[in-house]
């Protein structure tokens, strides 16, 4: 989930009551779900899009899957493809379970969506707006039993929450866990409130707490655990058999669960707990799955009332309209003049996405139960997007893109370094901010260059300026936009994440493109410093020569020297305690150790530049040789580059949360 999002570490809904009959408390006995019988298969034709029929699909997906699967290393996989209220075909690729030689049964084995579980809790939210227990403007506190303070006087509310601009930092530290007992949803909230870091409204920020936050106000609101409202209310009322937010799972639902992989070729891993549950918990099997969509393209289905579905499917005010929005809960993907909403999802090992279009009645999931390698995961699942619609959704007007005379001269003002909206602020994580901040360039042809915006072989795209500070993909779907402001860019996306994430311009106090080299830099002085004592004793010893330091200065000299090991210790420390982040077993395990580095970084920190300007005060004044005063201004300046970027990047911190 957090994974995919932050490109060193990864985004679903919520159930909710209203006053409608409930379905049947009991569970009905787990059956296999029989296939739809396929429509009969239309004529074939020279020319035009292909006919979305059962014969048709599975020929494409035949030719799809099984080699892009295998290529990847992904053990199995499920596609639904949906149309007109019935599914077209379910299929299942490889392996549930690898090492049994279990096939996936498309009808019965369960998938982790990860955060595409968000919909369900978003179209509980909307069941409860229906029934007038909730209001999309009202300050959230009013259903809560703890307060989420306001950010600038401005509270928030389920709008914000809906469309991820509720300005929430990110945060890791416990919303994932393999054997750790998952605390009750309202504990896990308390527990820790993520800060404010945007103005409600103006930024989207993708935040996992606030779905959780969600979640929870639909418990609190009606009466029941979150668990049994969607049971009740979302897959009770679709007959969805082989669904579940329960964790761990239930008893009767574990032998349809598959295996979740890093590689298919490698060993089945633990089942993945999520903390923060109404924002990624589900289990879902990809027919139950096609049923959800049957529901919403159905305008709600036995879900909603017409019109609330339709609100909840429309667009919501955007700061770049250009390019995809966010509508309430769900996000907008758009391609070859059609509108799709969707919400793909990642846990560590399964990752998903699903689309429907309104407009068409036509809907398609896919699940992965691997990450794969090389990131195949969301290539193939970008790629099975793209070559559904260009299939059967194609655009009848598809030319290529025409380039603005103004495209070299607006691609400039894209230079430069940019920070993700989704990002941690308040603690000694922030320092991913340093390490993976994007640098946008420009190509020998003057166009923009984007790290993040690869074709699928991870070749850079090729960006046409097609209208103002709106770049098209020469070869392909994606749009990338940028927001202007007094003749200056301040924030720009690209379509595949555009309703959720920006990108704004990097401070210049904490932009990498001089904090990096000028800490790299400080930390080679102090390393040739903390190197020159060993050598030096080494040297003195081998050729007799005693140090010519008395005093004050030899005592400097040692302390100085003594706490540049200090440094580079804490250093390697801290890239230790940072690789790990992303390595959700070890979370808590490592509390020793950060704690450890906070108290001692600080002490070393401070030290070591008030030592080095000791250092220099005594070098220069007892007047020693050039070479020693000028090591002395090397190794001041290079202890304020770490003091500093120990101090902008929350390394000089306390506390275990991140």
């Amino acid at each position: 989930m957090w994974k995919r999002s932050l490109a060193v570490l990864a985004a679903g809904l919520l159930g909710i009551a209203i006053g409608v009959p409930a379905f049947t408390q009991a569970p009905a006995p787990l059956t296999p779900v029989a296939q739809t019988p396929p429509p009969a298969a239309a004529p074939a034709t020279p020319a035009g899009p292909a006919t979305l029929t059962k014969a048709d699909a599975d020929a494409w997906l035949d030719g799809f899957m099984p080699y892009a699967l295998a290529r990847g290393d992904v053990a199995g996989a499920v596609v639904v493809v949906v149309k007109d209220g019935q599914v077209v075909t379910q299929r299942g690729f490889g392996y549930s379970d690898v090492a049994k030689r279990k096939p996936v049964d498309p009808a019965t084995t369960l998938f982790r969506p990860g955060s595409t579980s968000k919909l369900y809790t978003w179209t509980a939210v909307m069941q409860q707006v229906e029934a007038g227990k909730l209001d999309l403007d009202a300050d959230v506190n009013r259903y809560l039993d703890f307060k989420i303070p306001p950010y600038q006087g401005k509270p928030i509310t389920l709008r914000n929450i809906m469309t991820h601009t509720a300005g929430f930092e990110e945060i890791i530290k416990g919303l994932l866990t393999f054997d750790k007992p998952v605390p009750s949803l309202g504990d896990v909230l308390k527990h820790r409130i993520p800060e404010r870091i945007y103005a409600p409204g103006t930024t989207p920020a993708y935040s996992n707490y606030a779905t959780a936050l969600a979640g929870y106000i639909v418990e609190r609101v009606s009466g029941m655990s979150f668990d049994d409202y969607v049971e009740r209310n979302i897959f009770g009322r679709l007959g969805m058999q082989y669904a579940s937010f329960r964790q761990p799972l239930p008893a009767r639902l574990k032998p349809y669960m598959s295996q979740g992989y890093e590689l298919g070729s490698g060993p089945a891993k633990g089942y993945e707990l999520i903390g923060m549950a109404p924002a990624g918990a589900s289990a879902i099997s990809g027919g139950d799955m096609a049923k959800f969509m049957i529901a919403h393209l159905a305008n709600g289905g036995p879900l909603l009332k017409p019109e609330t579905a339709k609100l909840m499917h429309a667009p919501q005010a955007s700061a770049i309209p250009a390019i995809n929005q966010m509508a309430l809960g769900f996000y907008e993907q758009r391609i070859n003049g059609h509108r799709a909403i969707a919400h793909g999802g990642d846990t560590v090992y399964f990752h998903s996405d699903l689309w429907i279009f309104p407009e068409d009645n036509v809907g398609l999931y896919i699940s992965m139960n691997s990450s794969g390698k090389d990131g195949v995961t969301r290539v193939l699942r970008g790629s099975l997007f793209d070559e559904f619609a260009d299939r059967y959704l194609p655009d009848s007007k598809k030319a290529a893109p025409v380039e603005l005379p103004t495209a070299k001269e607006h691609a400039k003002l894209l230079v430069g370094s940019w920070t993700n909206s989704r990002r941690i602020d308040s603690s000694f994580a922030k320092i991913i901010g340093l390490l993976g901040d994007t640098k946008v360039s420009l190509d020998a042809d003057g166009r923009p260059v984007i790290p993040a915006l690869t074709s699928p072989g991870g070749a850079p795209r090729k960006l046409i300026e097609v209208e103002p500070f709106v770049w098209q993909d020469a070869y392909g779907h994606e749009r990338l936009a940028a927001q202007v402001v007094d003749g200056k860019v301040v924030r720009w996306s690209f379509g595949e994440v555009s309703p959720f994430m920006i990108w704004y311009r990097t401070p210049a106090s904490l932009d990498s493109a001089w904090v990096m080299p000028a800490l790299l830099f400080g930390i080679g002085v102090v390393f040739l410093t903390a190197l020159s004592w060993p050598v030096g004793w080494f040297a003195r010893r081998r050729y007799g020569a005693p140090l010519a330091l008395e005093g004050e200065a030899r005592r400097t000299y040692r302390a100085v020297r003594g706490f540049t090991w200090l440094v580079l210790l804490v250093l390697v420390g801290w890239a230790i305690a940072i690789s790990g982040l992303e390595d959700f077993e070890s979370h808590g395990s490592t509390d020793w150790l950060i704690l450890l580095l906070q108290i001692v970084g600080t002490l070393v920190f401070f030290g070591i530049f008030g030592l080095s300007i000791w250092n220099a005060w005594l070098t220069w004044k007892a007047r020693r040789g050039w070479f020693a005063r000028i090591w002395s201004v090397l190794l001041v300046l290079d202890a304020f580059f770490i003091l500093y970027t120990a101090l902008a990047f929350k390394l000089i911190s306390f506390g275990t949360e991140f």
